[in-house]
């Protein structure tokens, strides 16, 4: 059963170098299909020319990183654009969306103003939409049982109860490269325990990069950057959800395959066609 890895960056600068071969590696160890995630107005075009060129999928949607230097005239370049591409099939989502309570000086309000105004698109559209959940669970689900759309909830690292919430809404929940820490305590917890109809892989390249490619303080202070991360990595990360829920990998592939494919529906012609 084929990788599917649900949320990568493949327009990021530190792919400029080698992007073809980026996803040449990806294809070569069974990652037949990634989903690009746009963060801002400014990059939809860029990623969406990268899905076609590649055979690939994408989303579109502005991050809550990216609102403070967005403007309103961004939400009408997304209104826009999800219209005019209604019939792509390679646009199954959108997203990056969401909220983000950990990184200091956001302007919560605008953020919020932001999130709302992209889940009623979405559901306009018809579509799900993959959402950034730091440290902002229960506002972002305050958000979503107003909206009542459902799709991905990105690099999750809430509380139990947050979970169960995300999970009787629809969600699945995005799980990749932190999970391979054995100090992710939680993270690890949630991988091994939620249903396993909840259970999606990702990369979020070139971002969160799993332990082996990791580098300590100290050996950035020496010189050596972070590794970066690539959607080629998701069949190892898989191997650390294998082993947390004691499955087989070809086990693991299929059911996150599956719960992919629920969580964004248009993946599943997709998937045909490269099968």
């Amino acid at each position: 059963m084929p990788w599917i890895d649900t949320h990568c960056h493949l327009d990021a600068p530190e792919f400029d170098p080698d992007r073809d071969a980026v996803v040449a590696r990806s294809r070569a160890v069974g990652v037949e299909m990634l989903v690009l995630q746009a963060v801002g107005a400014f990059d939809f075009d860029t990623v969406r020319e990268l899905a076609h060129r590649h055979g690939l999928s994408y989303a579109l949607g502005i991050h809550p990183l990216f609102v403070d230097r967005a403007d309103d005239g961004d939400l009408a370049v997304l209104a826009d654009h999800l219209a005019r591409h209604r019939g792509d099939p390679r646009l199954v989502a959108v997203g990056e969306i969401g909220l983000d309570h950990f990184v200091p000086g956001l302007d919560q309000v605008r953020a919020e103003r932001f999130f709302a105004a992209q889940l009623d698109l979405a559901k306009a559209a018809g579509l799900p939409v993959i959402v950034h959940v730091r440290r902002s669970a229960d506002t972002l689900l305050k958000h979503l049982r107003k909206a009542g759309v459902a799709g991905i909830a990105h690099a999750f690292n809430g509380s139990d109860q947050q979970a169960k919430v995300f999970v009787d809404l629809g969600f699945r929940l995005g799980f990749g490269g932190a999970m391979t820490f054995d100090r992710a305590h939680q993270i690890r917890h949630l991988a091994a325990t939620v249903p396993e109809t909840a259970l999606v892989l990702e990369t979020d390249a070139p971002d969160i990069p799993p332990h082996w490619l990791y580098r300590t303080a100290a050996q950035r202070a020496e010189g050596e950057t972070t590794g970066r991360n690539e959607p080629a990595e998701l069949p190892r990360i898989a191997a650390t959800l294998a082993e947390l829920r004691g499955w087989t990998l070809e086990h693991t592939a299929a059911v996150c395959h599956a719960n992919a494919l629920a969580a964004l529906p248009r993946l599943a012609a997709l998937a045909d066609s490269t099968a």
